[in-house]
């Protein structure tokens, strides 16, 4: 009696000891924010954690070794959405609409099971009453709801459901504001002319490179072609597209550009 229960207590902490350091070893990551692939593989940890508990006749590899090769698949598969969009893409998903100018996208919130008492939860969260005062509801690849107001504010959802206040909007808006400036006098970042109808959202910049991959359909929707692009960035003294970790533009035309190799 006495053997088997120091088992189930050697075995609880030898559990506990290889879970939190495979957590570790996975990265920080918020509970609410786990892609589905990093909760399944949670979800099999654990699993597997609770048959080696309960059955101290089966030998500790038996669960050992399955655990440990769920934690290498998830450290490869995180080191390829690094360098690779295609895999994020198809790991994580793509956000969803489900509100742009006021207006419902019913198609997409059928799509994602997402029904409208859930929407107006998610509102009332951040203390938005109406559909109509929301620019852009988008939902995350992670389930979390990010509000872009009319007012251009920006919130998001979060997991205890808080918002901020009314005041805290103010002086954010204030801070973006600022910061909008400071930006437009600095050498990160250069203005261009574009379409009025192209972009409309100031919330929204769109994104031309990502890891050094030109986003072809995205300069198409604003008028550009690579020949542009490439001579926006050679003014800033990158002279590959390969070399761009990130260059992105909003509606004001701010080309804002993030080499991989800082100058």
């Amino acid at each position: 009696m006495f053997q088997h229960i120091t088992a189930h207590i050697f075995l609880t902490v030898l559990m506990y000891i290889f879970i939190f350091l495979s957590m570790r070893i996975m990265g920080k990551r918020e509970i609410g924010k786990l892609s589905v692939f990093d909760l399944t593989i949670s979800i099999m940890i654990a699993e597997i954690a609770v048959f080696v508990i309960e059955d101290i006749e089966r030998p500790i590899y038996d669960g050992l070794v399955p655990m440990a090769i769920l934690v290498l698949i998830q450290v490869i598969v995180a080191q390829l959405s690094l360098k690779s969009r295609k895999m994020r893409l198809l790991m994580d998903g793509r956000p969803s609409i489900l509100i742009s100018d006021g207006k419902l996208h019913r198609g997409e919130m059928r799509k994602q099971r997402y029904n409208i008492d859930d929407l107006l939860l998610q509102l009332r969260g951040q203390n938005i009453v109406s559909p109509a005062d929301v620019e852009f509801a988008i939902l995350e690849t992670s389930g979390q709801l990010t509000v872009i107001e009319k007012n251009k504010s920006v919130t998001s959802s979060n997991q205890s459901g808080n918002s901020s206040s009314g005041a805290e909007r103010k002086e954010q808006n204030g801070e973006s504001q600022k910061n909008s400036k400071e930006t437009q006098s600095s050498g990160d970042s250069a203005s261009v002319k574009l379409p009025k109808h192209k972009i409309r959202y100031e919330g929204l910049p769109i994104p031309l490179i990502m890891d050094g991959k030109v986003q072809d359909s995205n300069l198409e929707m604003i008028g550009k072609n690579r020949f542009w692009l490439r001579t926006q960035i050679r003014q800033k003294g990158v002279s590959d597209f390969r070399d761009v970790f990130l260059c992105s533009v909003d509606h004001k035309g701010q080309l804002y550009i993030d080499p991989i190799k800082p100058r």
